[in-house]
Parts: structure tokens; sequence; C-alpha cells
């Protein structure tokens, strides 16, 4: 897998999943600028994305096509300042920020990204991972398109171009484009006059509708629509496509839906819940909190063990605790003090101690944890690096006993639809027992979620169970591609 070597240190500092990218639309009808609503629109999404944003505005009511955009590398409020944000004038606007699987991490590789081609513009932010990106870049390459990131969202907005020559509107070019497209993939495109969501017929990414005043919102996740004061409207659903116009409001055309017919069985990322989403957020109809409550309860019910104290890993694990200490009547505590001006993803310092690097996210808390029996609850274990560290810490700190509780089931497969999940042979669980990964990781005692527990977090929910099956949705790539193009 190619990767460059920022990556790279990153990965070696925390063992935590990555996401790729949340994705934020708006056209306000009113005329209002939209700039400062993105802006703020994307702090709600920073979970999903660390590494770069950006934003892409224009004004309906002037020169046709032209789109002011700015992005850079870092958080947003790292790129953005009021003078840039005030240079940013419009009405209808796309917004992005992001976090790469693989590849270089590049100021070019920022979305939203702007197309102009013979038709117009094109402003597109994309959440998820294509299986086909090669084939189809391989494809518009031979016809001539010269490529000038090394994303598969830029793939997508060629593809959603090309078809716009020859079909009546930019919605019927994006279910065009569909039919090639293969993966995960939800979708917020801005063209002159039209914001359009879409999302795979899987529905593998979250890509939901928001409503403030004469405003029109399309989003990764609810707990962005309630920072900037909008409503819930509705989520959109696995392979709709959703145009927003003044004339005609929402209007989602069925035919041109794909597939048209609805044969394809949906499979949510499991993850979203798990661990991508924010506790707040609501995701086709399901509390994210709520189903983390649950997976804590389902492990009280089927790993019991006697303690003194159940405690969470920040942030994701902590309401999994909450639920395990509901369900067994164990208190509930904290045990770990988290930096919160650290991020998923920060620069590593030189060093020779790897053990110091957890540390500048993590501390213990010594009063909370000295001679008592823990019960730790963490979200997933991926390499097992840094579950290692944590169980150490706890001893360090005085804990008696500690036992893991882990609010999914073990990594066995990679991942191919937007979640970092390396190749079989970087996770701890490939060949191994539940018995050898505690004794790697020095756990008393370790537990996973059930398997068939997956569905009862989300209500029944078809979701995707392929990083812990090998079971896929639709036939994964032959080789790991996910070190040629980047996500």
């Amino acid at each position: 897998m190619r990767m460059n070597n920022e990556i790279h240190e990153q990965k070696d500092i925390l063992d935590d999943l990555r996401e790729e990218c949340g994705v934020f639309g708006i056209y306000d009808f009113s005329g209002e600028n939209v700039a400062s609503t993105i802006y703020y629109g994307l702090f709600a999404l920073q979970h999903r994305g660390q590494e770069s944003c950006g934003i892409a505005v224009s004004d309906t009511n002037g020169p046709k096509g032209r789109v002011l955009s700015h992005k850079g590398m870092g958080l947003v409020n790292e790129v953005f300042d009021d003078k840039n944000l005030s240079e940013l004038q419009g009405d209808i606007g796309v917004g992005h920020v992001r976090y790469s699987t693989a590849g270089g991490s590049t100021r070019e590789n920022a979305q939203p990204l702007v197309l102009n081609y013979i038709k117009g513009t094109l402003g597109l932010a994309h959440n998820g991972n294509l299986i086909n990106a090669p084939e189809l870049r391989e494809e518009l390459a031979h016809d001539g398109a010269i490529f000038q990131t090394t994303i598969d969202s830029e793939v997508i907005a060629y593809h959603i171009a090309r078809a716009r020559v020859r079909t009546a509107n930019v919605e019927s070019a994006v279910a065009e484009a569909m039919k090639k497209l293969k993966g995960a993939y939800s979708l917020v495109v801005m063209s002159p006059r039209k914001l359009i969501g879409a999302r795979d017929p899987f529905g593998f990414k979250p890509l939901c509708i928001g409503k403030r005043g004469n405003a029109y919102i399309i989003t990764s996740e609810t707990c962005a629509l309630d920072t900037i004061g909008a409503e819930f409207v509705r989520d959109i659903e696995p392979g709709e496509i959703v145009t927003i116009t003044p004339d005609r409001g929402i209007r989602s055309d069925r035919s041109m839906c794909f597939p048209p017919d609805g044969s394809k069985k949906s499979a949510r990322c499991i993850f979203e819940y798990i661990y991508f989403g924010r506790p707040d957020s609501y995701m086709d109809g399901v509390s994210v909190y709520e189903s983390r409550i649950r997976a804590g309860r389902f492990l009280a019910i089927d790993s019991p063990v006697d303690a003194d104290i159940v405690v969470g890993v920040p942030e994701s694990g902590n309401a999994a605790a909450l639920g395990y200490s509901l369900q067994s009547g164990i208190p509930y505590g904290t045990a770990f003090v988290k930096n919160g001006y650290v991020g998923r993803t920060f620069i590593k310092p030189k060093q020779s101690s790897r053990e110091s690097s957890v540390r500048v996210k993590l501390n213990v808390l010594k009063e909370a944890v000295a001679g008592k029996r823990v019960i730790m609850i963490d979200d997933s274990i991926v390499r097992g690096t840094t579950s290692d560290r944590i169980v150490h810490m706890l001893r360090e700190a005085g804990a008696k006993e500690v036992h893991m509780r882990v609010s999914s089931p073990p990594f066995l497969h990679p991942c191919y639809f937007g979640t970092d999940v390396p190749e079989r042979e970087q996770l701890i669980a490939h060949n191994r027992t539940i018995e050898e990964i505690r004794q790697i990781i020095g756990a008393d005692s370790l537990g996973y979620l059930r398997l068939e527990r997956l569905s009862e977090l989300v209500d029944g929910l078809p979701i995707c169970r392929g990083c812990f099956t090998g079971e896929y949705p639709l036939e994964p790539p032959r080789g790991d591609i996910r070190g040629e193009y980047e996500h």
C-alpha cells in the first residue's frame, strides 16, 4: 500500500479508525450569503475529517457559473478567517472536511472540487470510496482527461460533466454517472442554479436534508443541522437523487434514482453508528447515541464480569460504557482525561518512545482506578497497538484488574468502502483467537460484541458486515487499490 511518511507516522500514534470526510451544501432562496453557515456546519462535522477542508460558493443572481472557493490543509478554524470568509459571497455553496485513508495528503486533494466545463460549472463534495476508480480514471484518461488530483471524487465529477453534455439537466447527468460508479458515495453537487444530493444504492454513508427559513441544506449528519439552527426534513434514501431549486423546492424523481427498481439491498456502514457519527446525530432514523448504549448493554449481557467501575475510552467508548453500567449495575466512571486540542491525527514528534504518543491524547485519572477492578470499553481493536498501551497505563495507575470489552466484533477483513480498515495481515484478530489477543494487549479478560447483535444496534437496518465476515455487499476489487487512489 502506497502511503507517505506523514500518514505512516500518524497511524503509529493511535490505533484509531479513520473516516474519510463530511459534506455540507446549502441553497438560500432568500439570496443571503451562505459561507458563514457552511463554516459552522463544517465545524459540526470536524470529527469526520481533520486533514483539510474547503468551501465553494456561487451567487445565483450573479454571473452564471462564477464560483468562489477557498480550501487548505488543517482544521476549519485554521483554514478560514474573517477575511477569506467575507470574500466568499454567494447564496448557494458546498463545503467539505476530509481525512485521507491513503496516498498523499495535499492541498490539491482538498475538496470541494470545482470543475469548469462546456455546460458551465460544478462544485462537488464527496464522502466515500469507489472500488472501480482505477478503471473509470483510465477510461477518462484515454479520452484525453487531465487530472489535477489523485482522489476518486474527481473521477465522479468528470463523469457527471461528461454525461451532462448529452442529458437535459445536471440531475440526469448525476443519474447517468451513478450507473458507472461502484462503491460508497454520498454526494453534494452545486450547479449554477441547483443543489443536488445523491447517495449510492447501498447507502453506505449517511446523507440528510434540513431546512432553515428559506434555506435548504444537504449534509452528512443531523448534528450539523442542529448547529446552524436548522430543522431535520428527512434522510436521502439509498440510490436517491434529490434536486433543490427555488421554484420546485425538494424534488426527488424516482425514475432517475439508481437502480430505478430499487432491486439492490442497502448496506449502511455499521461504523457510522459505532464510531464515526457524533452521538447527537440521527442516521436513517436511528440515534447514534442510543445505538452505542445498546452495544454496551449487549456486552454486559453477553460478556459479564465482576468489577468495581466501568469506563469508556473517549469519545465513542463512553456511551457504550454507560450502557454496560446501566445493564450490569456496576458504577460508571471517568478514567481518562482527553486532550481536547488533539484531533484524530496530529504531527508526531521525533521520539523513540511510542508510548508517549498515546499520552499526548489520553491520561489516566489515578484516583478513579487505583485499587479497583476496571472494565474498559472501546469501540474497536484494529492493530492492537493502542489497546496494549492503554491497558498498561491503567495498571500503572494502580488498577487491580483490567477487563476490556469492545463494542464491535473482531476486524478480520479490510474495508473498501470508506473506512480505513487495513489489509488482513495488519489486523490483530487475523489468525488469532480472542485469548491470544487478550495476552497481547495484557488485559485480564477480553470480550467483543457478538456479530448477531449488530442489526439490533440499528433497529434492523440492513448493514455492511464485510470487515467482520469478508462478505461484502458487492464484489471487492481483486487487489487492494486503496493505496493507488486517494479517497
